[in-house]
């Protein structure tokens, strides 16, 4: 008998878990954001736009004009 083969299907699940968690250590984590009813909606909306203007002007002015054109822009 291989002494790597579990015997039993708990003892399967219990090496087939601890393998995942040892490859994922973030599962957790993301099974947490996955499950529970909160997300940034709105905020996520207003941080992307926000990236998307700090991209766009990179390199071309400095913060005052970035600034003002994240306060002016729809």
């Amino acid at each position: 008998m291989d002494p790597e083969r579990p015997e039993s299907r708990t003892e399967f699940e219990q090496v087939q878990l601890k393998t995942v968690r040892t490859h994922c250590p973030g599962l957790d984590a993301a099974i947490v954001g996955l499950t529970l009813p909160w997300n940034f909606g709105v905020v996520g909306g207003h941080v992307n736009r926000i990236k998307m203007l700090e991209r766009q002007m990179f390199g071309r002015a400095g913060f005052d004009v970035l600034r003002k054109r994240v306060l002016l822009a729809p």
